[in-house]
């Protein structure tokens, strides 16, 4: 299994692009000293002599040390790193939050306001790990976007320029290349998409890291989809985004090597934050390799994975959505859930047009929910009560579940509301922040699982039984609840 340090392992890492790893793709990239270009592990080209070789944490400290992305095996599309996904420190916490697109919103002091620390302080830890600091991970974030628009839209520069977050139509041409060694025209021209596809959506491949089993993470989306805000439409699940500058929606199907991806968005600028939301919702980032042979060791969950492996994490992209809908969701089924989360959409969300689908509305604002009167809910008084906590918690940022926020105290304040027991903070931390050792031992679904695999059913028993599953009890939920005939198991059928 890759660590952070991996980079600094010259020998692993030289084994690993010799055997074209795909495995490490995102865990470092590789910089070639003859020709001047980094790669990822698995490029398809010849391997270049060892002596060659130079290795970095990211492609921000790549394209930093002067070299330029290679057009064969395109790196700066490669995974994301697992990293951000399974750590909670502060450099996690700030990658997670610069992928969101806050150093472009807010600058790098924005980023450490919504931290809790110095320019400073991030800077030197991002610097001391990725050999980048903010601004440069945040730049080549922006060129991986302007090459997206430059291949998959006809869009004039200037405006693909405007899109990705460029200061100037100047800038953009030299970023762009300097990165990619082509100037934007001939990057259009060498792209085989091109302009192609339905006017006002952008299709995009999101790449991952196999196996990948696509059945319990679509099917759960689509099982628990609200009327209006999600939907299963021809094999892809679509969904609302509320996005930084308007709205968007995205289409998802699952392909072979690739997840298919078609944005509609009302303003270009949030293209980067859809693309990163999206991927965070299907956890496309995550290490399946790792995941699986820890779990594989378990002799009682072995044959599961070995059945269907690269079982992933289906989370959301609005976590406040999924805390409101947690609450929703307490001690009923599943189509209840849906009817009490429709009716908020109905009544309270912002209406939305669809002209490929039947989306209707975004799911509700927190400051929308905020001024609904609690008697209106058709719920017990006791659940009305816990929503409101919520709402107001979330409104007044008591509690934070953005992609920056600390774990533990997320856990510690939501605890302290009223009505939240371990299953509602557990599934919160499992979709809402993407913690993948989030474990839930008293859901039915769970308990059932592991009382017929012969696991102890109690919470405390199999939470005890499950220490040696970490840190991805997360995941192991998901094979636990894929021992289920369950819609959420399942793709629907058209």
């Amino acid at each position: 299994m890759p660590d952070t340090s991996v980079h600094q392992d010259t020998e692993r890492c030289v084994r690993a692009v010799q055997a074209k790893d795909a495995r490490f793709d995102g865990w470092f990239f590789t910089a070639v000293t003859s020709t001047r270009i980094y790669c990822r592990p698995s490029c398809p080209a010849r391997p270049p002599k060892v002596e060659n070789m130079r290795f970095y944490p990211s492609a921000a400290a790549a394209q930093q040390a002067g070299f330029r992305a290679c057009k064969r095996c395109r790196p700066d599309a490669s995974p994301g790193s697992p990293r951000w996904n399974e750590r909670a420190d502060l450099v996690a916490r700030a990658m997670r939050l610069i992928a969101d697109g806050v150093v472009d919103r807010e600058g790098v002091p924005g980023l450490a306001r919504r931290l809790g620390y110095s320019v400073r302080q991030i800077e030197r830890q991002l610097l001391a790990e990725l050999g980048a600091g903010p601004l440069a991970i945040a730049r080549a974030q922006r060129a991986q976007t302007a090459r997206l628009l430059i291949e998959t839209s006809a869009l004039p520069f200037g405006e693909v320029a405007f899109a990705a977050g460029f200061s100037s139509i100047r800038t953009f041409n030299d970023t762009v290349r300097e990165v990619f060694a082509l100037t934007p025209t001939d990057l259009r021209t060498r792209s085989s998409s091109g302009a192609k596809g339905t006017a006002g959506l952008l299709t995009l491949r999101l790449p991952f890291r196999a196996p990948l089993t696509p059945d319990n993470l679509f099917g759960h989306l689509a099982a628990t989809a609200v009327p209006g805000v999600e939907e299963w439409r021809d094999g892809a699940y679509r969904r609302t985004l509320r996005l930084p500058h308007g709205h968007g929606i995205a289409s998802l199907k699952p392909m072979p090597d690739h997840v298919q991806c078609v944005l509609s968005l009302t303003d270009l600028r949030d293209l980067a934050i859809a693309i990163s939301r999206c991927r965070w919702l299907l956890d496309l980032d995550a290490d399946p390799v790792a995941v699986d042979e820890l779990l594989s060791r378990d002799e009682v969950l072995a044959p599961l994975v070995a059945k269907a492996p690269g079982r992933r994490v289906p989370r959301t992209v609005d976590p406040a959505e999924f805390a409101v809908r947690a609450v929703l969701g307490q001690q009923v089924s599943t189509a209840a859930a849906r009817t009490h989360a429709a009716r908020l959409v109905t009544a309270h969300g912002d209406p939305v047009d669809d002209p490929h689908g039947g989306l209707t509305h975004l799911f509700p604002s927190v400051a929308a929910l905020r001024e609904i009167d609690p008697e209106s809910l058709a719920m017990p008084r006791s659940r009305r009560a816990t929503l409101r906590a919520l709402i107001d918690a979330l409104a007044e940022g008591e509690v934070d579940l953005d992609p920056g926020a600390d774990w533990s105290i997320a856990r510690a304040r939501l605890s302290a509301l009223p009505g939240f027991g371990p299953w509602t903070v557990e599934s919160i931390a499992m979709r809402s922040l993407g913690d993948p050792d989030a474990f839930i031992p008293g859901d039915l679904g769970v308990k059932v699982a592991a009382a017929e695999l012969g696991l102890p059913s109690s919470p405390a028993a199999l939470t005890a039984r499950a220490a040696e599953w970490r840190p991805w009890r997360a995941y192991a939920v998901q094979y636990l609840w894929a021992t289920q005939d369950h819609a959420i198991n399942h793709l629907p059928e058209d």
